[in-house]
């Protein structure tokens, strides 16, 4: 299929004439952004120019403030899991790379049921299935198994599928066994890092992999999840490609992204951080991720264990509305012991636990969020987006996320958290302004405490 959506010469044009702002016109485009009008292709370029400490860090407040106006103060968690590193491509900024040696693995059923009950462990009830493109070792069969092995032997409740880009007939496959989003990453727009970084490998067909989310939606599937690996080529690039790459999702198909991934290139086996001169500093990524929240407000924007704890407490208040916690990247990486190190798909910066991560957020003022509802009661893809541009999907957002944390307080908290963590929630119960949603949310709590389970809005 011909590429029509990524237009680099067009891209390039826009930020080549978007560089050297005034002052006037930033802050022209900031007021706008303010008022939640929708930015077009230029103002969006102008602000990735941005120069003035001042207008960065309004910037950095309206992201924050729209966020918090769709998302309010929840913080969607999740964990990855990795169930092979066998892999036919040979991408070079990747651990689990065909060249490099050493002993590959594969989880089967019995594996994958531990990992999903020692996720449950943790307090997890959402994953992201990692699976390396390996034809003959993990054939769609294989995924589709494993999906149904953790469905039918956890209470992991939503499973979101990272697997490679793949045909409508095996989209549908995964559309009938019941998956969340479906997650893949482009890495890279630019076509020229793409054909690099991808040497001799089933992944290096761009428009391919490009057209992939059309696939997925002509079989069915209505959520879907992009994202870049910044560090392969300009960030200012990677962030106006997949700005245009939803708009043509959202024209063609009536949704876009659900979610957005930003991870920043780390030093994996390998490879050396110094072949990558597009490498982006904690500024250009602050903005970066910034700049999304106001472009595309109503995307989820997904944060990873790549970055520090600084960097994810930071941009949380300023966009992110989604973060893994207690994230292993080794295949059957969750053991209730400590086991042989095996290799990862990349180095982690992040390594808390899930529970510190929770305390940490709580007493930062925000609610870790555990809920799954939309995706049972079928609020996804158009349904979700247009419920969240209503500004009616909060009211229901936010007592659900109140009732899966009392669940994982009283379920995986210590005594220090089940204190804490109880007069947290009664706190945001007590601000909800809806008094039958308030007092219905109140009732749920105490059922909660007392044993039940999976209540929701």
């Amino acid at each position: 299929m011909e590429n029509k959506v990524i237009d680099t010469e067009y891209i390039n044009k826009v930020l080549k004439s978007a560089e050297h702002p005034s002052m006037g016109e930033i802050n022209r485009i900031l007021h706008k952004a303010k008022h939640r009008k929708k930015l077009n292709h230029m103002e969006i370029a102008i602000l990735l120019n941005a120069h003035d400490d001042k207008q960065l860090n309004e910037i950095y407040d309206i992201a924050g403030e729209i966020k918090e106006e769709i998302y309010g103060n929840r913080v969607v968690m999740f964990a990855p899991l990795y169930i092979s590193n066998f892999c036919v491509n040979n991408c070079k900024y990747c651990g689990f790379r065909r060249d490099n040696k050493f002993n590959r693995k594969k989880l089967n059923q019995d594996q994958i049921k531990e990992q999903a009950i020692n996720l449950e462990k943790l307090g997890h009830k959402r994953l992201a299935l990692e699976v390396g493109e390996a034809p003959k070792e993990t054939p769609i069969d294989y995924v589709i198994e494993s999906i149904k092995t953790i469905y039918d032997n956890s209470s992991i409740r939503r499973i979101n599928v990272n697997i490679a880009a793949t045909s409508v007939e095996e989209y549908k496959k995964l559309h009938e066994v019941g998956i969340g989003t479906y997650i893949l990453f482009q890495e890279t727009y630019d076509t020229e890092a793409f054909a690099d970084q991808h040497p001799k490998s089933l992944k290096g067909d761009y428009d391919y992999h490009l057209h992939a989310f059309d696939r997925a939606f002509e079989a069915g599937i209505d959520d879907v999840g992009a994202g870049v690996l910044f560090g392969l080529a300009n960030w200012k690039f990677e962030v106006m490609s997949l700005i245009i790459h939803n708009e043509y999702l959202e024209e063609k198909f009536g949704v876009g992204f659900h979610t957005i991934s930003v991870p920043r290139l780390k030093k994996a086996e390998g490879m050396s951080l110094e072949d990558y001169p597009h490498i982006i500093d904690d500024e250009q990524f602050k903005r970066l991720v910034t700049i999304m929240r106001l472009a595309v407000p109503y995307v989820g924007l997904i944060l990873s264990t790549r970055e520090t704890k600084e960097m994810r407490e930071e941009l949380i208040k300023h966009g992110v509305s989604q973060i893994s916690a207690g994230s292993k990247t080794d295949v059957g990486g969750y053991h209730e012991e400590i086991e042989e190190h095996e290799p990862d798909q990349f180095e982690l910066s992040d390594e808390r636990s899930v529970m510190e991560v929770n305390k940490d957020l709580i007493a930062k003022g925000f609610i870790p969020s555990y809920c799954t509802a939309c995706y049972r009661k079928g609020r996804t893809g158009d349904r979700f987006m247009s419920l969240a541009k209503a500004g009616t999907i909060g009211l229901i957002c936010e007592p659900n996320a109140l009732m899966t944390l009392t669940e994982y307080v009283m379920d995986y908290g210590d005594q220090d958290l089940i204190e804490t963590g109880l007069k947290f929630i009664f706190d945001h119960a007590e601000k909800i302004k809806n008094q039958t949603v308030k007092e219905k949310l109140k009732t749920n709590i105490y059922k909660i405490i007392k044993g039940e389970r999976d209540l929701f809005f």
